[in-house]
């Protein structure tokens, strides 16, 4: 079948999401499509003409990473339960601040926000933002099942959220070493999803 325009095979395009998280985590939103391109073993135009701009580019690193971390509330994890979904959820949150990857990425993009409005919105929107709201419609699922009694889910997920990251987020972005193992995060993530339960479990 003819490839569509803009449209590059899975491997190349791993090899640029790749190469993007790298030199983002090093250099901040402000980094060079150059340096991607070159580390991605692509032409910078290869870059262009998939994503449009470095802020597409950046909301397809924050896709993919969001993706990682919402496959637990999806359908065949959700019945595990709520709370295992959840807690599986937390945890891939957590590790986000716990990883000197994530935490380089997180500060470099807070760093340069003001210079790149575009690019910081982008990453909000595909990571953040879609994370909370994929949370919500599983919250609202988990209602609509009888399992939950969640009245506003997005605040909910919200709670959740704030528990599972607290001051950890802050933290990380000060760059103070949380030293998170990963039965602590485990823990946290855990401890999270079972206050959320005692919240919303629906007793009938």
């Amino acid at each position: 079948m003819p490839r569509l325009i803009g449209q590059i095979d899975r491997v190349k395009n791993e090899a640029i999401l790749d190469a993007a998280v790298e030199v983002l985590s090093e250099r901040g939103l402000a980094a060079p499509i150059d340096e991607v391109a070159r580390r991605a073993n692509v032409s910078k135009q290869t870059i262009y003409n998939h994503y449009g701009s470095k802020a597409e580019l950046v909301r397809a690193v924050a896709e993919r990473r969001a993706d990682e971390i919402r496959v637990h509330l999806r359908a065949g994890d959700a019945g595990k339960g709520p709370a295992e979904a959840l807690a599986a959820y937390g945890r891939l949150l957590l590790e986000t601040f716990a990883r000197p990857r994530g935490v380089a990425f997180m500060r470099l993009a807070v760093a340069g926000a003001a210079e790149a409005p575009d690019v910081a919105r982008a990453l909000y929107e595909a990571g953040t933002l879609t994370n909370r709201l994929e949370l919500a419609a599983f919250i609202a699922l988990e209602n609509a099942a009888g399992r939950l009694d969640a009245p506003d889910p997005l605040q909910a997920a919200e709670f959740f959220g704030g528990m599972v990251i607290g001051s950890y987020q802050t933290a990380a972005l000060l760059g103070v070493a949380l030293d998170l193992t990963d039965p602590e995060i485990d823990r946290v993530a855990r401890e999270a999803a079972e206050r959320f339960m005692r919240a919303y479990r629906r007793d009938d």
